[in-house]
């Protein structure tokens, strides 16, 4: 009698478990920013800049294929609590969605979000606020040439604005990547 009512708790248990498993939970997330910094060449020299003035900065991208946005990753040299990140809506320049997540000194941070639709086709940005990041470049300060892919993201370029406030990127270069933050992809 106890054996039975073991197994019968254990098969409820399971079947709870295996219920409340989402589909989702299965399917692959990518994380497009490391395919991107060595495809562009920005992988051959990185430099910390810690408290170096404040820049909102991040790069735009386009899915090749309909998905979500999952999770926002994200490292920089120095510790940092609340540190806004944007996703963008390029043509528009309007913000889609604003995250906050603390990272420490050296160490990736992911921070899983509420899923974000991302349309086929359609350009974003993602972007953070900073006065602490990485600085990628290639050795003889060449640039990169955009679109570069990285699974099904495409990414478009690099951009940054000056200060402390949310805005677009107005600056564009095309020989340097300075971040680090992403996000974790998944397609429909």
């Amino acid at each position: 009698m106890k054996t039975n009512f073991l197994k019968a708790t254990l098969l409820v248990a399971l079947a709870l478990v295996f219920t409340n498993c989402s589909k989702d939970d299965d399917e692959p997330q990518v994380n497009p920013l490391t395919t991107f910094i060595n495809e562009a060449g920005f992988n051959e020299v990185t430099n910390d800049f810690i408290d170096s003035g404040d820049y909102e900065f991040g790069y735009s991208f386009i899915p090749t294929v309909n998905g979500k946005m999952r999770a926002i990753v994200a490292k920089i040299p120095d510790a940092h609590t609340d540190m806004r990140v944007t996703i963008w809506d390029v043509d528009t320049e309007t913000v889609l969605r604003t995250e906050l997540i603390t990272v420490e000194a050296d160490v990736e941070v992911t921070k899983k979000i509420t899923a974000l639709s991302l349309t086929k086709d359609k350009e974003y940005m993602i972007t953070f606020n900073s006065n602490d990041w990485y600085d990628h470049r290639r050795t003889d300060a060449s640039n990169a040439t955009y679109p570069i892919t990285s699974g099904d993201i495409s990414i478009t370029g690099y951009g940054y604005a000056s200060g402390t406030t949310q805005t677009f990127p107005v600056t564009y270069p095309n020989n340097y990547y300075a971040g680090d933050v992403s996000f974790k992809f998944q397609k429909n």
